[in-house]
């Protein structure tokens, strides 16, 4: 074939990019498991980091296995739709939450540890100022107190809203309360400066305004649709 002619050279093009095409395809397939596998570990360490165990992503699976000991899906009435821990983990929070509250499918994961009993842990999802952020809220056997929180975001910007990331911002949230002491659902409202007196209330980003409310949003959205889960397993605690 003559090796100048339009042919060849429409042909050679053509090969090139089947082939091209196929070794890009067989990358992103072979690297789909392994992208899937971080994801979970990153989320199992997440989970953890809400009640302050420490992991690594070596060792993450092992510690979830150990003190994850029970993960359920629950409905707005608070009623128990599965108990199956595998479906419970790769229930998502973007889906669930296009969905009528009445519908949704919310995950809850069951922390136990001699030490420091039984906690329960809930996922939260939302919008910052530059893309979703997100996070887990451990729970007390009050089922009102909040034992620890994480929170991480995407895009947000370093130094400002970037900062709800930081152990500095979280750390505060231990100790507060989303009922009040007649029991009606509060969430936790944005203040500016004093948080530190108030059950019911965080400390807004410095420079953050907009990912702050966010997070505000977030929580009141997320958290209000487990108030019936909440406030039956408290009473189901107190009988026993």
């Amino acid at each position: 074939m003559n090796t100048q002619s339009n042919t060849y050279t429409f042909l050679y093009a053509a090969i090139m990019v089947v082939i091209v095409a196929a070794v890009l395809s067989f990358t992103s397939l072979t690297l789909k498991d392994r992208q899937n596998m971080n994801k979970e570990i990153e989320k199992k360490q997440d989970i953890l980091k809400a009640v302050n165990v420490a992991s690594t992503p070596a060792n993450a699976v092992e510690l979830y296995d150990k003190y994850i000991v029970e993960a359920i899906i629950v409905n707005s009435e608070g009623e128990v739709k599965s108990n199956d821990k595998a479906e419970t983990f790769k229930v998502d929070l973007k889906h669930e939450n296009k969905k009528d509250l009445s519908e949704r499918n919310l995950p809850v994961f069951i922390f136990n540890d001699t030490k420091v009993g039984e906690k329960l842990i809930i996922p939260v999802l939302g919008k910052g100022m530059w893309g979703p952020v997100w996070g887990f809220i451990s729970m007390e056997p009050d089922r009102k107190t909040i034992f620890g929180a994480t929170f991480d975001h995407q895009g947000e910007t370093p130094g400002l809203g970037a900062e709800i990331s930081k152990a500095e911002f979280q750390k505060p949230f231990t100790g507060k309360q989303i009922f009040d002491e007649s029991g009606v659902f509060t969430s936790l409202k944005l203040v500016k400066g004093t948080a530190s007196t108030n059950p019911h209330a965080f400390d807004a980003v410095s420079g953050g305004t907009v990912t702050s409310k966010g997070l505000e949003a977030m929580l009141q959205d997320n958290l209000s649709s487990y108030e019936k889960f909440l406030k039956s397993t408290k009473q189901d605690k107190d009988e026993q």
